[in-house]
């Protein structure tokens, strides 16, 4: 199997600089013509082109790629959209959205401001809405469209002093469990990374040895892997120092407690079972849960579904 991109159109948030200046590079190499968005060297706060998207942008150009700049902030939805009218306007399409935009302002939960919460959340959750909200229509009319979240071990996890970023990392996920059973039939795959690499937002957080084994190519792979016309959808892939896994959200089988039994002491007593996995299975809806609970219940009252 060679995966390409040719003739697909690429738009890369946050990708003046580590991981996104990495998955753009690539995506480039591989045939795509990429937005290459980043917003911290915005000369006027519009939206234009910064001067890390100009360099990435320069670079991509130097090899025989085409690219073009742009420096939105996808918290801001209009400048969002611009962003997404400069692609259409430039190549006519969008094919592949990363969602890779992102910021820190750790803190342990006792001393986090909301000021602290609200732009975490507002980069990394709102942000990965706005832009997918704004590429959706255009790619439930081509038929077409790949969207990679990017979510961490913090939210899946927890990582103490990343309450808002676990918060909002999380919550990307959730947002992928939904857009991928509503870009079924428009061939919209919706898959999350989460990354372990040294980029701006780390460099303070690990020391030197463990950093550079944590570059941001090695992640590069999966994503774009993620972002091809391969692509599983509702996947949650990490990624990190050469090694690749995956998340898969399970459920135990769990108990039907009878009336009687339906009592907070009747959970206490029952809750190691409750927990028990050795039968757990991968719910892909909210809808397969609901089906699961009903048929035990029926079963255990002799009532037949269906």
């Amino acid at each position: 199997m060679t995966i390409r991109f040719d003739n697909q159109v690429a738009i890369v948030t946050g990708a003046g600089n580590g991981l996104g200046k990495s998955h753009a590079l690539e995506l480039a190499r591989l045939g795509a013509r990429v937005v290459v968005n980043d917003f911290g060297g915005a000369r006027d706060g519009s939206g234009g082109s910064s001067e890390a998207a100009e360099q990435v942008v320069a670079q991509i150009q130097a090899a025989g790629g085409e690219a073009i700049a742009n420096g939105a902030d996808v918290s801001n939805p209009e400048q969002v959209d611009a962003m997404v009218k400069q692609a259409m306007e430039t190549w006519g399409r969008v094919d592949v959205l990363i969602n890779n935009a992102g910021i820190l302002r750790d803190k342990s939960f006792a001393k986090m401001t909301q000021d602290d919460w609200d732009k975490v959340v507002a980069v990394h959750l709102t942000g990965s809405q706005i832009c997918s909200h704004a590429v959706w229509p255009i790619m439930r009319e081509q038929g077409y469209g790949r969207i990679v979240m990017t979510t961490s071990t913090s939210g899946l996890y927890g990582n103490f002093g990343q309450a808002n970023y676990g918060a909002a990392k999380m919550a990307v996920a959730g947002l992928m469990n939904t857009l991928c059973i509503e870009g079924e039939k428009y061939d919209i795959k919706v898959n999350c990374i989460a990354p372990t690499a040294a980029t701006r937002m780390t460099e303070d957080l690990m020391p030197a040895p463990v950093l550079a084994m944590l570059e941001p190519k090695e992640i590069t792979p999966a994503v774009l892997f993620l972002a091809s016309q391969q692509a599983p959808t509702h996947r949650i892939v990490l990624a990190g120092a050469g090694c690749y896994a995956m998340v898969r959200l399970m459920e135990s089988e769990g108990v039907y407690l009878d009336d009687g039994e339906r009592t907070v002491d009747g959970v206490a007593a029952h809750f190691e079972q409750i927990g028990n996995m050795d039968n757990a299975r991968e719910m892909l809806t909210g809808g397969d849960h609901v089906t699961k609970i009903l048929t035990k219940a029926a079963q255990a009252k002799g009532i037949k579904l269906g």
